[in-house]
């Protein structure tokens, strides 16, 4: 019995108890002060026809004092029983009788579809992908709230218990091409179970929190087990390792040498303030700078004319020993001395795996966390309070890595670091892929989203004939064939203009071609190497794959 049952059940309880408390007290009165007496069952007809409103009076006048105040105060109670009933029963039937219905299962020629378990900002970055390539979904979503809105903006949803095997096969599991679970590692490892019962033969990927948990997902029976915290923790850690070896940058390799990686331009370095005109960054360095960020926007290719300041994330494409060289000239001498710690603020599955990255590289660093119980942490304390940041050595701080969950917390201790200390540099990890652009609105030099690394993980594990070479970055890196561009010049199909993405180099023949310009040519068979933001991969795929 669910909670509106309940409360309907005993509301009905208690007004067949009180109609009945008032009949007896009429039945009596009656008999007592008007000496006229009346059976118990026209007694309680009263008593109804009173409480409903729908008339009475038959034995109106009543002329003792005692019966008038009795009849008084019943007719005040059945009015107000009327006004506690429209809001507690009538108002949430009429809303339920005129409110969208999700569909609890789906059509029975639906089929070779992704179940997705359940609806959360991670499930909406897979979407986005599985929409772009023409891949069906179905998103199992226990909360009915939920499941409505996502029915009205057009997701395919159906309104079950994705722990559940009738809630399962109800999404189509019999004839999917896949499931994902990705709500908690209880609850995921749960799905999984049941996934196998419905369907022993459906691919399962599960996503979970803890790595250490992996073992008994794989138990449970999952095939793929994705953990995208630590990697995530690995990537915003880089961004700091890079300044004591390229190897520990870990840049995204396309193929015999040649790289692609993302450099910030850091307060106090030389290109700060220029322009990528005047900066001569290829005649120096030889890398070619295929995009850059600019405070949360991405523009491929960079205007020469914009002005490179502390918010500007270069992509850029060269050899391992042009990569390095551009690395000196985008750091400050701040950085390039090594003066100052990296501050670690957060000790969750994504703050451990920066400071174990943090430990192997050898670089000094001191860990805040609200949490004293927790083995590893230096400094106790709000990340948003001006005094532990200064206990933590904020002011002489080289950079900063903000590994908190919670976004709009991640916001404002951005806010407090640049008011405390402007030089410093500021990575950040944040839940959803929305709040990057206000980070950067904050402060931040460098941040990526936990919502964005799981939707590619799961997308490349999911869909077939794509190949995401960078899973852990601002930008999407993917080696895949264009069949649209076939026999056209990349300048012609204005591929920059309609999809926001870069061709940064073309498989062909087994050999890779870097010197990729408006005027190459595409033939059948090569495999193009394209970066862009998830949005731009997907208008690239919509449009040329």
């Amino acid at each position: 019995m669910n909670k509106w049952q309940r409360r309907t059940a005993a509301y009905s309880l208690g007004l067949l108890g009180l109609m009945a408390a008032f009949a007896v007290g009429y039945y009596y009165g009656m008999r007592l002060f008007e000496g006229d007496p009346k059976t118990f069952v026209h007694s309680f007809r009263v008593v109804v026809e009173t409480f409903t409103t729908t008339g009475y009076g038959s034995d109106a006048p009543w002329a003792t004092p005692e019966m008038n105040v009795f009849v008084a105060v019943m007719d005040l109670t059945g009015v107000a029983l009327i006004f506690m009933a429209l809001p507690a029963f009538v108002f949430p039937l009429m809303e339920d009788a005129f409110a969208t219905t999700v569909p609890q299962t789906v059509v029975d020629d639906y089929s070779d579809h992704v179940v997705v378990c359940t609806y959360t900002s991670r499930a909406g970055a897979l979407v986005a992908d599985l929409e772009s390539r023409d891949v069906a979904y179905v998103i199992v979503e226990p909360d009915r709230e939920q499941a409505i809105e996502l029915y009205e903006d057009g997701v395919d949803v159906v309104h079950a218990d994705p722990e559940s095997v009738s809630g399962l096969r109800g999404a189509g599991l019999a004839s999917a091409r896949a499931l994902v679970a990705d709500v908690s590692d209880r609850v995921d490892a749960s799905i999984v179970l049941a996934a196998r019962e419905a369907n022993e033969d459906v691919p399962i990927v599960s996503v979970v929190e803890d790595p250490d948990r992996i073992p008994y997902h794989r138990l449970a029976g999952a095939d793929d087990v994705l953990s995208p915290r630590p990697l995530l923790g690995r990537s915003l850690a880089s961004k700091v390792t890079m300044s004591v070896s390229m190897d520990a940058a870990d840049a995204v390799e396309i193929r015999d040498g040649f790289e692609m990686a993302e450099f910030p331009v850091h307060p106090g370095s030389e290109l700060q303030g220029t322009t990528l005109a005047r900066s001569g960054i290829r005649e120096r360095t030889g890398v070619n700078v295929v995009g850059a960020w600019f405070n949360g926007e991405f523009e491929t290719p960079p205007d020469p004319e914009t002005r490179l300041t502390d918010g500007t994330v270069l992509l850029v494409t060269g050899r391992k020993d042009q990569l390095e060289a551009l690395m000196e000239i985008t750091q400050s001498e701040f950085r390039r001395f090594e003066r100052g710690e990296t501050l670690v603020i957060g000790y969750g599955h994504v703050g451990k795996s920066i400071a174990d990255e943090l430990d192997t590289a050898g670089v000094p660093h001191t860990v805040v966390d609200a949490s004293a119980d927790v083995d590893g942490v230096d400094v106790v304390g709000n990340a948003v309070e001006p005094e532990t940041l200064r206990a933590a050595g904020i002011e002489d701080a080289r950079s900063v890595i903000l590994a908190l969950p919670d976004d709009t917390l991640t916001e404002f201790a951005t806010l407090v670091i640049r008011e405390l200390s402007p030089a410093t540099e500021v990575i950040a990890r944040v839940e959803e892929s929305g709040s990057i652009q206000k980070m950067y609105r904050a402060g931040a030099d460098y941040v990526l989203s936990l919502a964005a690394v799981t939707g590619r993980m799961i997308a490349s594990t999911v869909i077939d004939g794509e190949d995401v070479l960078a899973l852990d970055r601002q930008i999407e890196v993917v080696r895949t064939a264009a069949p649209g561009l076939v026999g056209t010049r990349i300048g012609d199909a204005l591929v920059r203009t309609r999809t926001g993405c870069t061709v940064v180099a073309i498989n062909r023949d087994g050999a890779l071609t870097t010197e990729v310009g408006p005027n190459s040519r595409v033939r059948d068979g090569d495999k193009l190497v394209v970066a862009g933001t998830t949005e731009g991969i997907r208008a690239f795929t919509d449009a040329f794959v």
